[in-house]
């Protein structure tokens, strides 16, 4: 299920964002207003697209439930944010360390991977979720609700030995 874990370097973003929660969906509405208009960006670097989920800072990731509000991301990254059309925003994706995981199949059925993520692999781990944004990265293997569909998933983490106060 883990591929890596990696060090990002902060990347440049512009899409469309939009407020949800897991309970109140509107992740189609965001790629149908996104996907017709992604060619104005004119100095994206790949091909790649980003979903990113971004939690308040006071979030407590252990009390998230299907009511939490986040903003999610439909974007692309970018050389600079000097050509930002009109419809668009920026974001800058901070970098640090990830934990990346391979979800094969129908992104409708997503919801399995991320249970075995954070129910299974996190409390196991070494790691503890970070503040930062998560981000499902859609490459050329990504085919929506097809079964053969290929994604990554990154989800920010830290230390749990970074977690405990210092004497």
């Amino acid at each position: 299920m883990i591929l890596r874990i990696e060090v990002l370097t902060e990347k440049k973003l512009v899409g469309r964002r939009i407020t949800m929660s897991l309970a109140h969906d509107r992740t189609r509405e965001l790629w149908q207003s996104f996907m017709p208009i992604r060619k104005q960006i004119t100095n994206s670097l790949t091909t790649d697209l980003f979903s990113l989920q971004v939690y308040d800072e006071s979030a407590d990731a252990s009390r998230i439930t299907l009511e939490t509000t986040f903003v999610k991301w439909a974007a692309v990254e970018v050389a600079d944010f000097n050509a930002v059309p009109e419809a668009m925003e920026t974001y800058t994706l901070s970098g640090g360390l990830y934990a990346v995981f391979l979800h094969k199949g129908a992104a409708s059925t997503g919801a399995e991977t991320f249970r075995s993520i954070f129910g299974t692999w996190l409390p196991a781990s070494d790691y503890v979720l970070d503040h930062r944004a998560h981000f499902e990265l859609l490459g050329k293997k990504y085919k929506n609700d097809d079964p053969a569909s290929e994604e990554e998933i990154w989800v920010p983490i830290k230390f749990k030995a970074d977690c405990q106060p210092r004497a």
